[in-house]
């Protein structure tokens, strides 16, 4: 069985290569990548963002960062 937090992660990752959130000029809010409950599980967010997987900007939008 898949956790649910990897399932989230993936699907966040998904949505914002979709709409090529790839640097802070094409960063994206989570409600305009369509994220589905753009606001439920925080801590997978957080997660992602101390991973250095997920950029947050002041604006509150979000890139996935470089690997």
């Amino acid at each position: 069985m898949v956790p649910v937090p990897l399932i989230r992660r993936n699907y966040i990752v998904k949505k914002l290569r979709r709409c090529n959130a790839f640097s802070p000029q094409t960063a994206v809010t989570f409600e305009e990548a369509g994220v589905f409950n753009p606001h439920g599980f925080p801590g997978v967010t957080r997660m992602m963002i101390l991973q250095k997987r997920l950029v947050e900007t002041n604006e509150g939008r979000y890139y996935l960062q470089p690997r």
